[in-house]
């Protein structure tokens, strides 16, 4: 695979700024059951350049708390922000539009479009933005992530590990400021899966792309630079450099 060597777009603000995050951040659903409180009043910032794990119990609050992070639904109270964008304090027009100039995202299901092939689905986000695409740059992410011989196929010709590096080059194609994953090796045997973190791993660490990524597994939160460990919709504890060990030790306390 080739090694990565160009950056990300710059992220906004100063380097030692959050490049998002969030305060007070709630998020309550009313249920036949009653009310449920999904996001537990969580504030965090996450540092530019880095892979943010997120991991709790079933239940736990993680795809919520990525989802609002992402402006992908609203809180009930507090906000998140990237970089200067509030999402509190914007309509769902402007929020689309942060989410399309500003983030990636990869989701365990790949959500590649079955009547376009790999070289369309990878262009889809910069031909429904109106931009067009930097050449060099797509064929610097094309040629990382071992795909530029599977351009020409469509999802159904791809194995799953293919498709989810597709989808994966969809999301870096903007050069977002940062790349929301949720479970994004869930679909993924085990040698496919620790390929792809490993490249998620290396472009956060050494090329300075900003990943957040929910996950279930403590063998993928190992290859984080942090773990946030959530339980019950609140934080309960914030690992740098985490190791498989130590995720696993603190699950079992919680479970």
């Amino acid at each position: 695979m080739t090694t990565i060597t160009r950056q990300p777009a710059a992220a906004p603000g100063p380097a030692n700024q959050p490049i998002c995050g969030a305060h007070g951040l709630t998020k309550v659903y009313d249920t036949d059951a009653g009310r449920v409180v999904a996001v537990d009043n969580v504030s965090v910032g996450i540092a530019p350049g880095s892979l943010t794990a997120i991991m709790g119990p079933s239940g736990s609050g993680k795809s919520t708390l990525l989802h609002l992070l992402a402006g992908l639904d609203r809180a009930t109270a507090g906000t998140a922000f990237v970089g200067p964008h509030v999402f509190a304090r914007m309509s769902e027009s402007q929020i689309t539009k942060v989410r399309r100039d500003h983030l990636g995202f990869v989701f365990q299901q790949f959500n590649l479009l079955p009547t376009l092939n790999a070289e369309q689905n990878i262009r889809l986000p910069l031909e429904l933005a109106g931009r067009k695409a930097d050449e060099e740059y797509f064929r610097f992410v094309v040629d990382s992530l071992g795909i530029a011989d599977r351009l020409t196929h469509r999802p159904s010709q791809l194995s799953g590990g293919q498709q989810q590096r597709v989808a994966i080059a969809r999301a870096l194609i903007t050069r977002p400021h940062v790349v929301f994953a949720d479970e994004p090796t869930g679909s993924l045997d085990s040698k496919a899966g620790h390929a792809l973190l490993g490249y998620l791993q290396r472009a956060a660490r050494d090329h300075g792309q900003t990943i957040i990524m929910v996950t279930h597994d403590p063998l993928a939160v190992a290859y984080a630079s942090r773990a946030l460990i959530l339980l019950d919709g609140r934080i309960v504890d914030d690992i740098a450099f985490p190791s498989a060990q130590q995720v696993m030790a603190r699950m079992a306390e919680l479970t």
